[in-house]
C-alpha cells in the first residue's frame, strides 16, 4: 500500500490546534496563533517565487537555502503549526555506523529498521509509531513530499511506516540516513528530515563524537532553538567518565549544555539484533516519561517550532540579499551592453560631423555630380545665375546621381558595420569578464549579427528616400522644384546628404579644407539658392536627426541580442523586498502568537542514573 500527502497542505494556512486534548482526526480549535499560518504561507509563496538564475557566487547557496526553507515550511512548520497536539516526532540522526538503527530497534523492542555492517545501511527513512498514532503520519501532512509505504524501499522519496505497540502513544521515532553518508541523496534527505524534527536525538560514538559534521548540524540545531538530546554509544567502561565529561564540555561550549546526554556502554546484541534492556533502560524511561506528559511534549514542540520560526528572519534576509544581487548583476550586465552601443552611436554621430565621410569615393562622385574644380572656384561669386546653370545641367547632360547615391550608401554602411562590430566586441568582452555574463554568452555575440549588413543597407536606402521626401515637403511650394521636377528633388536631396556629412552646417573646418572644403561650399550654395540659408540649416539638421534615429533603432536591435538573455534570466522584480516583507509579517505574527511561553530548554533532564 502506498499513500501520498495532500498537496494542498503544502501551501495552505491551516488553523492552529490547541495545545492538548484533541485526537488526530478531530477538527482542532483555533488559538491566538491563528495568524501565524497565514504569514508562513505568505513567506512560502515568496520563497517559491524567488529565482537565482544568474551564475553568481551567491546563486547556488541561495538556491539551496531557498529549497531548504521551502522544505522546512512544507515538511514541518505549516503541518506542525496546524496540529500542535500531534505525536512528538523524534528524528534519530548521526554519523555512519553510530548504531542509530540498532538503538531505534531496541527502544521499540522490534526489528523495524535494517541494521548491519554494510554502509549505507538505512536507505529509505523508517518512521515508527504506536498504532494509535499511525493515522497522523499516514495522512501525509508532515513530510508531504515523501511517499508512504508499508514495506522497506530503495526508492528515493519514500517513507517506510511501521507501527510498534511497545512504543508509547504520543511519541514516534524516525530513523534517518547517515548525516555523513557517502551517498549525496542520503545526506540531503538526512538534513531534510532533521529539519522536520520536534526533537533531534543525535547518536554518536566514543570514537567519533568530535567529528566535524555532527557538530555543524548541532550548531544549526542550537541556532534554530531545536530541542536536542544526545546519545554517546559504544563507550568503553574504563573511559566512560572521561569521554562523557569531554563531550559535556564540548556541548557547553556550543551553548548546548542543557541537552540531555545518555551514555551507552559497549555491549553485545541478542539474536534479534537488540541491545540489552539494562543498556537502553535509562533512555527508554526518559522517553516514557516524555510520552506520558502531554504538557511536556507540547512544550518541546512549541520550543522547536518557535525556534525554527525565529530563525527564518535572518535566513530570509540573506536570501533577499542574494535576490537583490541577482537584480543588480542583471542591471550591471545590461549597462555594459548599453554603454557599448551608446559608444557606437556616438561614433556614428561624430562621423557625421567630422568630415571623414566626405573623403574618397563620396567626394569623387560629388565632384562628378556637381561639375569641375573650376566650377567650385567660381560658383560662389556667380550665385545669382545658379538656377540657370543647374537647369542647363539638367537639360544638357544627366549627372551621375546614381553613382553618388551608391557611394553615400557604401560609406555609411561601412561606418555602421565598423561600429556594430566594435560594440559587439566590447559588450562580449564586458560580459565575459563577469561570471554571470560569461554564462549567458553565445559565440555569435562576439560579432555583429549575420544579417547586419543587409539591415544596414536597407536603413541607408530608407534614409535616402526619407531625405527626398523631406526635400519635397520643404520645397513643394517653390517654383524651382516644381519646374525642374524629379531631377531637382534628387539633386537637392543628394546635396542635403552631403551636407549631413559636414560639421557646423557647411562652415569648413581645417579638416574639411584638407579633405575638400569646396564640397561643403558647393552644397551650401546649391541649397541656399533654392531654399534660403535658414532652410538649409533646417534641412541638414532634420536629415541628420532622421539618420541618427534610424541608427539608434538598428543598434538597439543589435543590443537586444544581449538584453534578451538578461531579460530571460532576470529574477522577478522586487523579489528581495517581497521576501523581506514576508519575513517581517512572520516575525510579527510569531510575537503575537505567544507560541513559546518560556526561555531555555523544554526538555526534562535525565533522572538520577538515567544518563551521565
Amino acid at each position: 500500500m502506498t499513500t501520498h500527502g495532500d498537496p494542498a497542505t503544502r501551501s495552505g494556512a491551516p488553523a492552529v490546534a490547541a495545545r492538548t486534548g484533541s485526537a488526530p482526526g478531530d477538527d482542532p480549535p483555533a488559538t491566538a496563533a491563528e495568524g501565524l499560518p497565514a504569514a508562513l504561507a505568505g513567506l512560502r509563496a515568496a520563497i517559491g517565487a524567488a529565482r537565482f538564475p544568474l551564475a553568481l557566487p551567491s546563486a547556488e547557496p541561495a538556491g539551496r537555502t531557498a529549497a531548504a526553507l521551502a522544505d522546512q515550511l512544507d515538511d514541518y512548520l505549516l503541518p506542525r503549526l496546524a496540529r500542535l497536539d500531534a505525536p512528538l516526532l523524534v528524528v534519530v540522526g548521526g554519523s555512519t555506523g553510530a548504531g542509530k538503527s540498532t538503538l531505534v530497534n531496541s527502544l521499540v523492542q522490534a526489528r523495524v529498521s535494517a541494521a548491519g555492517v554494510l554502509r549505507p545501511t538505512t536507505r529509505s527513512p523508517v518512521l515508527v509509531c504506536n498504532p494509535a498514532d499511525s493515522a497522523w503520519f499516514r495522512q501525509g501532512d508532515l513530510l508531504p513530499g515523501l511517499t508512504r509505504t508499508n514495506e522497506p524501499s530503495d526508492q528515493p522519496g519514500t517513507l517506510h511506516l511501521v507501527t510498534a505497540p511497545a512504543l508509547p502513544a504520543g511519541l514516534a521515532f524516525l530513523d534517518a540516513p547517515d548525516i555523513d553518508s557517502v551517498v549525496d541523496a542520503n545526506r540531503a534527505l538526512a538534513g531534510q528530515l532533521l529539519a522536520a524534527a520536534d526533537l533531534w536525538l543525535f547518536v554518536t560514538t566514543a570514537a567519533r563524537y568530535a567529528d566535524a559534521v555532527p557538530w555543524e548540524l548541532l550548531r544549526s540545531a542550537r541556532a534554530r532553538g531545536t530541542a536536542v538530546a544526545m546519545v554517546l554509544d559504544r563507550v568503553p567502561a574504563e573511559a566512560a567518565d572521561e569521554i562523557a565529561a569531554h563531550l559535556s564540555e564540548m556541548l557547553a561550549a556550543q551553548d548546548l549544555g542543557a541537552a540531555p546526554l545518555f551514555v551507552l556502554p559497549e555491549t553485545w546484541v541478542d539474536g534479534q539484533g537488540l541491545l540489552p534492556d539494562r543498556v537502553t533502560a535509562p533512555l527508554s524511561a526518559w522517553f516514557g516519561r516524555l510520552a506520558a506528559d502531554a504538557e511536556a511534549r507540547s512544550a518541546v514542540v512549541r520550543q522547536t517550532l518557535d525556534g525554527a520560526i525565529a530563525a527564518l528572519h535572518p535566513t530570509v534576509d540573506a536570501l533577499a540579499d542574494a535576490a537583490d544581487e541577482q537584480v543588480a548583476a542583471a542591471d550591471g550586465l545590461d549597462e555594459r551592453v548599453r554603454a557599448a552601443y551608446r559608444g557606437a552611436e556616438r561614433t556614428v554621430d561624430q562621423g557625421l560631423r567630422d568630415g571623414r565621410l566626405l573623403r574618397g569615393e563620396v567626394l569623387a562622385r560629388w565632384q562628378e555630380f556637381v561639375g569641375t574644380g573650376e566650377f567650385f572656384r567660381t560658383l560662389e561669386a556667380r550665385i545669382g545665375r545658379l538656377r540657370d546653370r543647374l537647369v542647363a545641367a539638367v537639360t544638357g547632360r544627366p549627372a551621375p546621381a546614381a553613382e553618388l547615391r551608391t557611394a553615400i550608401e557604401s560609406q555609411l554602411v561601412t561606418l555602421l558595420r565598423g561600429v556594430a562590430t566594435e560594440a559587439a566586441e566590447n559588450a562580449y568582452t564586458g560580459w565575459k569578464a563577469h561570471p554571470a555574463g560569461a554564462a549567458l554568452l553565445e559565440p555569435e555575440f562576439a560579432h555583429a549579427s549575420d544579417d547586419f549588413g543587409e539591415r544596414a543597407e536597407r536603413l541607408v536606402r530608407d534614409w535616402q528616400r526619407g531625405v527626398l521626401e523631406l526635400v519635397r515637403a520643404e520645397g513643394g511650394d517653390r517654383r524651382f522644384v516644381a519646374r525642374t521636377a524629379a531631377y531637382a528633388v534628387n539633386a537637392t536631396g543628394l546635396a542635403v546628404m552631403i551636407a549631413v556629412f559636414a560639421s557646423t552646417a557647411f562652415i569648413p573646418t581645417g579638416l574639411e579644407v584638407a579633405t575638400g572644403a569646396g564640397t561643403t561650399v558647393a552644397a551650401q550654395a546649391v541649397l541656399q539658392a533654392i531654399f534660403g540659408d535658414q532652410a538649409v540649416r533646417t534641412l541638414a539638421t532634420k536629415a541628420r536627426a532622421g539618420l541618427l534615429d534610424r541608427v539608434h533603432v538598428l543598434l538597439a536591435e543589435e543590443a537586444a541580442r544581449f538584453l534578451a538573455r538578461t531579460d530571460a534570466a532576470r529574477p522577478p522584480a522586487g523579489t528581495g523586498d517581497t521576501l523581506r516583507r514576508a519575513a517581517v509579517e512572520v516575525a510579527k505574527a510569531r510575537h503575537r502568537s505567544g507560541l513559546a511561553d518560556g526561555d531555555g530548554s523544554a526538555l526534562p533532564g535525565p533522572e538520577q542514573g538515567d544518563g551521565r
